[in-house]
């Protein structure tokens, strides 16, 4: 069983504190299966979105987006700043994807501790790519992005 969530601490909403730890757990878990495709040299498939053009790009994209999706949850909740560094850049992410995860992991765990449940649920805000979400429906679309990236990886590493 993942101890994520009795180490992250407390929080007014525990549906808050259920997404942190699953962001958490499903990051780390996106990077081991990450590594298995770098180890096996697996090709993404063609396409012509930039994210997609090499396994670096992809781990790029994924750590680029979770730190998005809390500046952005962060920014609508009018909170400070979370602070969490730029992403290394396409040469060094590999290298640095491990202290970085683990700076991510911190920031993400701080901002919402204090937020009641209500904000969470009580209005919708529109995302950077125009979609409107909730906090809590942002969080599970947090969530579930490292999930789906896995996803892809493990279907390509059972070709």
């Amino acid at each position: 069983m993942n101890n994520t969530a009795h180490t992250i601490g407390n929080y007014k909403y525990n549906g808050a504190r259920a997404m942190v730890a699953l962001q958490e757990q499903h990051l780390k878990s996106f990077i081991e299966i990450w590594r298995k495709a770098k180890e096996q040299n697996i090709r993404l498939p063609e396409t012509d979105d930039t994210d997609y053009e090499s396994l670096e790009t992809l781990l790029f994209h994924v750590l680029r987006a979770s730190r998005g999706y809390i500046n952005w949850i962060c920014e609508k909740l009018n909170l400070p700043d979370p602070k969490i560094d730029a992403i290394p850049n396409i040469k060094e992410v590999e290298q640095k994807a491990d202290g970085y995860l683990e700076h991510l992991i911190d920031r993400w765990r701080r901002p919402l501790t204090e937020i009641p449940e209500k904000l969470f649920l009580d209005k919708t805000y529109t995302s950077r790519w125009k979609v409107d979400y909730c906090i809590d429906a942002m969080l599970e679309h947090a969530v579930m992005h490292p999930i789906r990236h896995e996803y892809q990886l493990s279907n390509l590493l059972k070709q």
